[in-house]
């Protein structure tokens, strides 16, 4: 079985249904998705859909990003964010503006049944962003941290390649876990649009929202499935400038 990791789709639901047939998925594979399904391109409703049709047929675990959680908190109460409706949410609303009651409100349990985190037998852990407790993520304090924070990544990339594990100026966070797999912060801003390690850290969000492709990763063989540059999938269309 295969262990297979996805990165930030951002309602490009084109670049994710060509990049599962690049990597020719199957339902002996584990497809760990990193969050972030919506805000970007126009398909979220679609997206949505797709991905609980998927895990009817195929073994997901499905992580919870920051626009997810800001997407549902819509959902419930309506409010206004003007922040967020910058910066992808103006795109998910004219989708869920589109649909039914009913709907919304399967979307809405898709969305509470999102996991913060998945920590695998190998002593892997997924997640959407980071976390910040020096003991690990079963005594973080806030929840929240699991898929806003960029402090993880941001250490990482500043690390020291010469530092070995058993130094004692060596980041206790990145010695708890064999390997940690994140999105949230897209890897072109340090002018890359395939996922980037850093110490033991993957960071596989390669900016479908923006520029970039979507990609998957093989976690074991490391190999990387890449869709075309979302943009070029919707060509009338912005996505996150």
């Amino acid at each position: 079985m295969r262990k297979l990791v996805i990165g930030d789709i951002h309602s490009g639901l084109k670049a994710l249904e060509q990049v599962l047939d690049k990597a020719k998925i199957t339902p002996d594979d584990h497809l760990v998705f990193l969050g972030d399904y919506v805000d970007g391109w126009s398909q979220a409703v679609e997206t949505i859909n797709f991905l609980i049709a998927l895990k009817a047929t195929h073994n997901c675990t499905f992580l919870r990003g920051n626009h997810d959680e800001l997407c549902k908190s819509w959902l419930i109460d309506g409010k206004d964010n003007s922040v967020w409706f910058q910066h992808g949410g103006e795109a998910t609303i004219n989708s869920y503006n589109k649909v039914d009651e009913y709907t919304k409100k399967i979307h809405i349990d898709f969305y509470n049944q999102l996991e913060n985190y998945h920590l695998d037998s190998e002593n892997r852990l997924f997640l959407h962003a980071g976390f910040t407790n020096l003991k690990g993520i079963d005594y973080e304090y806030f929840s929240k941290i699991f898929y806003w924070d960029r402090t993880l990544w941001e250490l990482a990339l500043s690390l020291n390649p010469k530092l070995s594990k058993d130094d004692e100026l060596y980041p206790k966070r990145l010695t708890l876990y064999s390997e940690i797999y994140i999105g949230h912060t897209p890897v072109t801003r340090i002018g890359k649009t395939t996922p980037q390690s850093a110490a033991n850290v993957w960071n596989i969000d390669t900016g479908a929202a923006f520029k970039g492709p979507l990609s998957v990763v093989d976690v074991i063989t490391k190999q990387v499935w890449q869709s075309d540059p979302v943009y070029t999938l919707y060509p009338d269309e912005n996505g996150r400038n």
